[in-house]
């Protein structure tokens, strides 16, 4: 069982020379970029990107995939402007050679029935994925709690409308939406681009890979049975820069239940015990 590992190494620190040696620490060989230097991917320049891509180049590293919030807004919200963000991040993906771009489906207004908007969100969706072909780049739906892609019925639809979108699967997000993993997975297994390695409980609280109720292990080994070779800890065991941008407001689900010594402590740990895992399953 032969994986390759990539990580939200923001999490480790804030400042992209610390997310480069929280790679190498730990033996990783791509970066899912997020946050860096406390910018918000969108808001990171491509001349910032050309240097960025540069220093991953001179230590060995690059980039999986573009960890865009594109798709994280009110399903209301300001869609042109969402728009130019997008072919930002997907100006940046070129630069850095990444192939893939996560994004989402839109926030729906709390306490309203997501299928009033089903319409709307697959035209979008239909929008991100004919960009994206210019540019060579694949779409990977990641399933999050409060959007329409929430529980897996509704990921579905997403990759069944618009089939040139992937997934991008995450345990703990399901768990938190009260979808069990192993049910999602029958599900959509043949949409899955490569996974996220995050884990929780029924509460919600975010735990180690492998310590919730995520199925973590046993969907490793279902994702490496079907050819799947990319691995993405997303540990969320700290607060890290950027993290309440990325939620609804409220949210405090993401935080996780276990205190470390620092962020780095943290990432490590999460990373250490993905490696556990895997051998474990060898």
């Amino acid at each position: 069982m032969v994986f390759q590992f990539s990580a939200f190494a923001d999490e480790s620190g804030k400042e992209f020379s610390a997310q480069v040696d929280a790679l190498k620490r730990n033996r990783y060989q791509y970066l899912e970029i997020r946050n860096v230097d406390g910018q918000k991917l969108t808001d990171v320049t491509l001349p910032q990107a050309k240097e960025m891509a540069g220093i991953l180049a001179d230590n060995g590293l690059s980039v999986w995939s573009m960890g865009s919030p594109i798709g994280k807004m009110q399903v209301d919200g300001d869609w042109n402007g969402h728009l130019d963000q997008y072919r930002h991040v997907l100006d940046m993906a070129g630069i850095f050679g990444a192939r893939h771009i996560r994004l989402f489906s839109f926030f729906m207004p709390r306490g309203e029935d997501p299928t009033q908007y089903r319409s709307l969100v697959m035209d979008r969706m239909h929008v991100f994925a004919e960009i994206a072909k210019a540019y060579g780049v694949i779409c990977c739906h990641e399933n999050e709690k409060g959007i329409y892609g929430d529980i897996a019925s509704r990921c579905l639809e997403i990759h069944q409308e618009v089939p040139e979108i992937k997934a991008v699967f995450d345990p703990a997000n399901f768990v938190q939406c009260g979808q069990d993993t192993l049910q999602a997975w029958e599900l959509l297994s043949g949409h899955v681009a490569y996974m996220h390695i995050k884990d929780a409980l029924p509460d919600g609280r975010v735990v180690p890979p492998g310590q919730g109720h995520g199925n973590v292990p046993a969907l490793i080994q279902k994702y490496a049975a079907q050819g799947g070779k990319v691995l993405s800890l997303e540990p969320h065991l700290t607060k890290f820069v950027g993290l309440s941008a990325l939620e609804q407001e409220g949210d405090t689900s993401v935080i996780g239940t276990i205190s470390f010594e620092s962020k780095e402590a943290a990432f490590d740990f999460a990373a250490n015990n993905l490696y556990k895992i895997v051998e474990e399953l060898a």
